[in-house]
């Protein structure tokens, strides 16, 4: 954690966090995690997060807020690594796509996706949740839509999108693996 909340929000940008963290962060993670300080997911909260990804960091902007405050978050950086002559890395589940964005948006849950194809490979402990666009495979990130990562899942809300409903989506799930 860098900031706290203040009058325009809580910034955890990731050139701040070096700074101030000298050789602690990797120089290219993986994946990034925001939580607040009493450990309520980004989700959990319901708010607007105006950015979320390994290249900038965390900014919770109060503007984008119901009642113009953002909550104060911690933020973590997960990254490859290596150990003697293994090398542990992310290893990924085959694409899922158990939804659609009628109704309320496009719900992929962990949970619903377990439940749904019992003996796949949706057994092992996940670190990471990949959301891709179904109709050309641009990542939720760049998609310009507002998204959650409720635990181990993805959520897009139409309610939450400025302009349209949510994009179809497809996710998959990374755990840590030996690589060689």
């Amino acid at each position: 954690q860098l900031d706290t909340p203040s009058i325009t929000g809580d910034k955890e940008t990731l050139s701040s966090l070096r700074r101030e963290n000298p050789g602690k962060i990797c120089p290219n993670p993986t994946n990034i995690e925001a939580v607040t300080l009493s450990g309520h997911s980004v989700e959990e909260t319901g708010e607007k997060i105006f950015k979320y990804d390994t290249k900038s960091g965390f900014v919770c902007r109060n503007r984008d807020q119901r009642d113009w405050k953002c909550q104060d978050y911690k933020v973590r950086f997960s990254c490859s690594f290596c150990l003697g002559f293994s090398v542990f890395a992310v290893c990924w589940t085959r694409w899922y796509n158990r939804d659609h964005p009628t109704g309320s948006g496009d719900w992929e849950h962990l949970s619903a996706l377990r439940k749904e194809n019992p003996g796949g490979d949706l057994c092992a402990d996940f670190v990471y949740v990949e959301a891709v666009t179904v109709k050309d495979k641009t990542p939720a990130l760049k998609t310009g839509q507002k998204f959650h990562f409720p635990g181990k899942g993805f959520v897009c809300r139409n309610e939450d999108q400025r302009f349209s409903n949510c994009s179809d989506y497809k996710v998959r799930f990374g755990y840590y693996c030996l690589g060689y």
